[in-house]
């Protein structure tokens, strides 16, 4: 088997109103979609986390694998990829994560070779009911959706997520600069949602270590299961472990600082920001062998979000439920997507590969979003409107 072509299309998905987070407003997702074609009919489905990536895999990535084997993955790395030694040392490791993106497809390909769900050629499936958690924070209104934008909105979206979904995973930014506010919403939700609801928090690294001593302080008789992120970094993190017992996590891989200062707890990562598939998987046997502990990543579209849930299903070690903002996506780019939780919990896909297959009409949209609007800006901050252009939201 060989690949024959690769083709990236770039999409704009973006949700039913914006949220606030640490930069600004954040509007949806840009990311791009990964086809890759081989001489057998095969085609594998991969998805980068930003579209700059797709990129990469245009101009550097695809020449260099055409002709290769797809089911040959270290050969397909090998041709395209530098030694980590080398990536480390230079910076430049956009190729590492524009490779994990392609990655996927590689392993969508394995699967449907070997006619089976990517589970199965993982090891096969210690749970196939995937939990996640439901996402809440603060949201102006857009064309009736949003609004939360008040402690009160915010519980009373939760408590609409329980009545419609079953849903008791909440995880959430409270995220305006004021830690009052938060302490306050905070305590309506334990009270709203009672005390056998799971409650995760993110700030976004937006608290100093001053702040945060004493919002953690405040917080902890409501039972937080975890907190992403509450400074900017590792260091800061270890010495709030000292005043705090609530866990900790990050988006930043750095497990070997993570393990030398003792903090954080957990890891939440995006896989193509991992390397890919084979590379998440080597990195949560070291978080397991170094008592760290892993879920995955929001604010991604059907192909990603098909892959957690083969590896999450695969792998006995990630126990807690990963982060979601299905219920906010207006569309997604496969076929009956997005996915979307009930009673927290999603199954996975039984179709060979990932699954998935491209909903054909949607990724036309998507496409044309994108094409008319450009890229969807994570740094929308009304309060500094000149600095970049809100894009539309639908």
């Amino acid at each position: 088997m060989k690949i024959t072509d690769i083709k990236v299309t770039h999409v704009n998905v973006p949700f039913d109103a914006p949220f606030w987070w640490t930069a600004g407003l954040y509007p949806g997702a840009s990311k791009s979609i990964i086809e890759v074609f081989t001489d057998e009919g095969v085609v594998g489905l991969g998805e980068a986390p930003w579209w700059h990536f797709g990129e990469i895999i245009k101009e550097e990535i695809a020449p260099a694998l055409i002709g290769a084997d797809p089911l040959d993955i270290a050969s397909c790395e090998a041709r395209c990829v530098p030694p980590w030694q080398i990536t480390a040392n230079t910076g430049e490791n956009a190729i590492t994560i524009a490779f994990g993106a392609l990655e996927l497809a590689l392993w969508d390909i394995r699967g449907k070779v070997m006619n089976m769900p990517l589970y199965k050629v993982l090891g096969g499936a210690v749970r196939k009911e995937i939990p996640f958690t439901e996402y809440f924070a603060f949201r102006p209104e857009n064309n009736g959706a949003g609004g939360e934008m008040t402690p009160e909105a915010i519980v009373d979206y939760c408590l609409k997520m329980k009545e419609e979904h079953g849903s008791s995973y909440f995880e959430g930014k409270l995220i305006q600069g004021d830690p009052e506010l938060e302490i306050k919403t905070v305590r309506l939700l334990r009270e709203a949602l009672g005390p056998d609801a799971m409650l995760r928090l993110d700030s976004n690294m937006q608290w100093s270590l001053t702040t945060a001593r004493w919002v953690l302080r405040e917080l902890e008789p409501y039972n937080i299961r975890n907190y992403e992120d509450p400074v900017a970094t590792f260091e800061e993190m270890a010495e709030l472990r000292r005043h705090s017992i609530i866990p900790f996590s990050t988006h930043v891989p750095d497990l070997r600082r993570a393990v030398a200062l003792g903090a954080p707890d957990y890891f939440v990562c995006n896989f193509a920001a991992l390397g890919g598939i084979g590379k998440t998987m080597k990195f949560i046997a070291a978080c397991e062998a170094m008592g760290k502990g892993f879920w995955c990543y929001s604010n991604d579209l059907g192909i990603m979000t098909a892959a957690y849930l083969h590896v999450v299903a695969a792998t006995p070690w990630i126990t807690e439920p990963s982060q979601s903002l299905f219920r906010w996506q207006v569309g997604d780019v496969i076929e009956n997507g997005p996915f979307r939780q009930t009673d927290n919990t999603i199954a996975v896909p039984e179709g060979n590969g990932l699954g998935v297959e491209l909903d054909v009409e949607a990724m036309k949209r998507w496409h044309e979003h994108f094409i008319e609007n450009g890229p969807m800006s994570h740094f929308n901050d009304p309060n500094n409107p000149g600095l970049f252009r809100q894009l539309p939201l639908n």
